[in-house]
């Protein structure tokens, strides 16, 4: 597992600098935009319906959250197919004496690294604009990076297994977007319909905007935080046995 990680650093040493913008600076313009400029026209109204606090402060610990899923699908997608298709790492890894678990995990360990990396700035940034209310912020970035994998671990066990890279574009236009949407990222959940309320609460994406808020601003509680993480963390667990079996299925000859 730790030579197959090594692999992938060795392969980002080389293309680090691609990911410049993505990582350091599409964040933060992406949380100025939204925080002083959209925010400035939120704040004009009230904020009474953010629980009082800035749009700002509202909405930076979800943009953490969801840059954390963003990052995962991307490390988790067409990276994971392009190592069986077009680059071929893990065809040459399955001629070492490596494991297919062993591949899987290595490069998940890699995706963390990567979705912990994007978080930590993240985090710096909230702290720097001065959008956060507690010192507990400083456990959103390991909250939000557990919230990466798991959106990473299930995806990367379901993306070695495809034949076309097309069906990504239904990953993110029919998944990624309306979590973005609908999880409580841009406006409290309580401005939508019931049953569509319903259903955001079971999604992951709520489950790590609504604990890396509560870090955030100070209004987290330990059973709500408790019960978020073990979500979080079961459905990363899923995902790991998940791609333990799918690896050795595409890779064991």
């Amino acid at each position: 597992m730790v030579r197959a990680f090594q692999c992938w650093l060795t392969v980002y040493r080389r293309i680090w600098r691609s990911s410049i913008w993505s990582s350091v600076l599409g964040p933060l313009f992406y949380l100025g935009a939204l925080g002083f400029g959209l925010g400035t026209l939120v704040n004009k109204h009230g904020a009474a319906s953010l629980g009082g606090v800035s749009y700002l402060a509202f909405v930076a610990p979800a943009i953490l959250a969801s840059g954390a899923m963003n990052t995962a699908m991307g490390e988790a997608s067409y990276p994971v197919f392009g190592s069986v298709k077009w680059n071929r790492i893990y065809l040459a890894a399955q001629a070492t004496p490596l494991r297919p678990g062993d591949i899987y995990r290595g490069h998940l360990m890699f995706m963390t690294m990567r979705i912990a990396m994007n978080t930590a700035l993240v985090t710096v940034y909230i702290w720097a604009f001065g959008a956060t209310r507690s010192p507990w912020v400083v456990l959103a970035w390991p909250a939000a990076t557990l919230t990466g994998l798991a959106f990473a671990a299930p995806i990367a066990a379901w993306a070695v297994l495809l034949k076309t890279e097309t069906t990504f574009a239904y990953l993110f236009r029919f998944v990624m977007m309306p979590l973005m949407l609908f999880s409580g990222t841009f406006f409290p959940l309580s401005q939508l319909p019931g049953w569509l309320r319903a259903i955001a609460y079971v999604t992951p994406l709520w489950h790590g905007v609504a604990l890396c808020r509560g870090l955030s601003l100070g209004t987290a509680n330990l059973p709500g935080a408790l019960v978020h993480v073990a979500y979080l963390a079961v459905l990363a667990a899923a995902g790991i046995w998940a791609g333990g079996r799918s690896y050795r299925r595409r890779l064991y000859v």
